[in-house]
């Protein structure tokens, strides 16, 4: 893998082999000038381990990370960065704050094996979101069963929440309610496509009524609210003017252009 180019380099303790082994993927990463991850995973920690810790615990994961790093700063190499990912967002977010506390290296934060799309987002975003906002990890992985594309957009969508990655469009929108005459729901999932790859540090409001539109997302920079076939087209609160609903997007995106 290095010699074909490979930015970085995984090695996990637990199925990696001796200490000879070891010491063959560093002697190439020193001479390619590459990184090693040390990627823990609770599925295939040490059997040692599990047998001193009862199975997969935090304090179990760190120790082979610790245990694995301290091996490769016995061969001179300290380009390193840890991962310790667990299925369980409990067990992989203590795992992370012990490592913190431990080690001076770059941590790589993810949920190993987190699922489909839905359960996979909301797992991802509890276990990586948190640590972050607390100022653990340096770099992110989205696993999800599911399009890889996707594990990228989730991943750049938990750093944008946090306020971290590029700058982009903020989308506030309601759910649907007795008042809403307009398919709300296809309109906000249009919006959110069309402004994917969009770097404006703006808010926009996806809005289903004029009560919820103007009024409610005063703040937002501009919105459309919905109405009876037509809608309402507002900046900061303001209504610009009343947009047919097959016109809403195209009439948003058309005045976004101008901000």
């Amino acid at each position: 893998a290095a010699d074909a180019g490979a930015d970085a380099i995984r090695i996990n303790p637990g199925n990696i082999g001796g200490e000879e082994r070891v010491q063959a993927v560093v002697k190439k990463c020193t001479e390619k000038h590459i990184p090693i991850r040390i990627g823990v995973n609770s599925g295939s920690l040490e059997k040692s381990l599990l047998q001193k810790y009862n199975g997969p615990t935090p304090e179990a994961l760190v120790e082979s990370a610790l245990r694995h790093a301290a091996l490769l700063e016995k061969f001179h190499f300290t380009d390193i960065v840890i991962s310790i990912k667990s299925s369980d967002v409990n067990t992989m977010i203590r795992a992370y704050e012990l490592c913190a506390q431990r080690c001076p290296y770059p941590l790589h934060l993810g949920v190993t094996e987190a699922g489909t799309e839905r359960m996979g987002l909301i797992k991802s975003a509890i276990g990586i979101g948190s640590l972050l906002q607390r100022g653990i990890g340096d770099t992110i992985r989205v696993s999800l069963t599911a399009d890889p594309i996707k594990e990228v957009y989730a991943g750049q969508d938990i750093l944008h929440a946090l306020g971290m990655g590029q700058p982009g469009p903020q989308i506030v929108s309601c759910p649907t309610c007795g008042r809403t005459r307009i398919d709300l729901i296809g309109i906000a999932h249009e919006v959110e496509q069309q402004l994917r790859g969009c770097h404006k540090p703006i808010t926009v409001a996806v809005m289903g009524c004029a009560v919820n539109g103007p009024g409610e997302a005063k703040e937002a920079d501009i919105g459309i609210a919905g109405g009876e076939k037509v809608g309402l087209l507002f900046k900061k609160g303001k209504i610009i003017r009343r947009v047919p609903e097959n016109q809403l997007v195209s009439a948003l995106m058309e005045e976004m252009n101008h901000l």
